[in-house]
């Protein structure tokens, strides 16, 4: 399947590295994990949401858009790349930012992404959590639009058909690096939340017949409900690449066991996951999304979910700038 008919601007470092994690296999006893760095994307630091961006701004542009409006919780990873995305096409950027978690914590509300939106020159506004953030969106550029500017609006997280696109991509990507190498990958395990990216790979891997298990970590919703937005977007964004197709609602998996209080809310998993990872590979998680995510892979490993032979991807979707807005969780004076 080639994806080059639909229209891309470039924004991110790719293809991004697949590298071995030989410790933390070793820590672990098993079985061989690897990492794929989509935190080394590039753009504002990186993180899973470039590659979805460089299908959204080029439509756009196409659009000729002169604002781009988006929305996320405080520590949106996705609204900091967008931010970074706008700067860089000389657009504007409107964030609206969720309160999801209720924090008061100053480092939670002002530092971390929310510094770098302002850094990158967006508007930020607040709303209160629980909030229908898709209407607020379309009030404000309804409102952009009276006053004579062009908005293009993207929904959450990058999630819609466009978007997925990139994680289509990355399927792609991920299948011809593992080629190169004689690798075979039997898990390819992410965090999941917003379901653009599981949406993305689960379309990409079933576009090219691949027998890759995914394992999507949730962050935020029940596994019901995780799993139908997953497999809706899969759908979707499969029409959209104009595929025929008969994808099976079971090729969606999403174990929700790791969210712990609620999303953005930290755990101990994630925590141990975090100072793990960073003291045995060198890596820097986030506390919001990579973080449940390989608490939720390290306890499945402990759990023997895994065979000792199995080649195991962790998707690395970036975000350790969030780390800043939790410092309390880490617990250092």
């Amino acid at each position: 399947m080639d994806l080059s008919c639909f229209p891309r601007i470039c924004l991110g470092h790719f293809p991004t590295p697949l590298e071995p994690m030989a410790k933390l296999t070793a820590l672990l006893g098993g079985p061989r994990l690897w990492i794929k760095r989509d935190d080394c994307t590039g753009l504002a630091s990186g993180g899973n949401k470039t590659r979805k961006l460089e299908f959204l701004m080029a439509e756009a542009v196409a659009a000729h858009a002169d604002i781009v409006i988006t929305q996320g919780a405080t520590q949106s990873n996705h609204a900091r790349q967008t931010a970074a995305a706008a700067a860089k096409l000389g657009m504007k950027c409107l964030i609206l930012l969720e309160d999801r978690t209720g924090s008061t914590d100053p480092n939670y509300v002002d530092n971390g992404n929310v510094m770098l939106n302002r850094l990158h020159g967006a508007t930020v506004e607040r709303r209160a959590g629980g909030t229908n953030m898709q209407q607020e969106m379309e009030i404000a550029a309804e409102r952009l639009r009276s006053e004579g500017a062009r908005p293009y609006v993207i929904p959450g997280g990058g999630s819609n058909p466009v978007g997925a696109l990139g994680y289509v991509n990355a399927a792609f990507e991920l299948i011809e690096q593992a080629a190169s190498r004689g690798l075979k990958i039997d898990y390819l395990v992410h965090a999941t939340g917003s379901a653009g990216t599981q949406a993305g790979l689960v379309a990409g891997l079933y576009a090219a017949n691949s027998d890759i298990r995914l394992l999507g970590i949730g962050t935020r919703a029940p596994k019901e409900k995780q799993e139908q937005m997953v497999y809706d977007l899969a759908c979707r964004t499969l029409d959209h690449m104009g595929m025929q197709h008969k994808l099976a609602p079971e090729v969606v998996v999403a174990n929700c066991d790791y969210v712990g209080s609620g999303y953005g809310i930290p755990t101990s998993g994630m925590v141990e996951a975090v100072q793990m990872l960073a003291r045995t590979e060198g890596l820097l998680l986030d506390p919001v999304y990579s973080g449940k995510g390989m608490a939720g892979l390290v306890d499945l490993i402990r759990k023997g979910y895994f065979k000792p032979t199995d080649n195991v991807v962790f998707l690395h979707t970036g975000g350790s700038v969030a780390l800043f807005g939790y410092p309390a969780a880490f617990e250092y004076e």
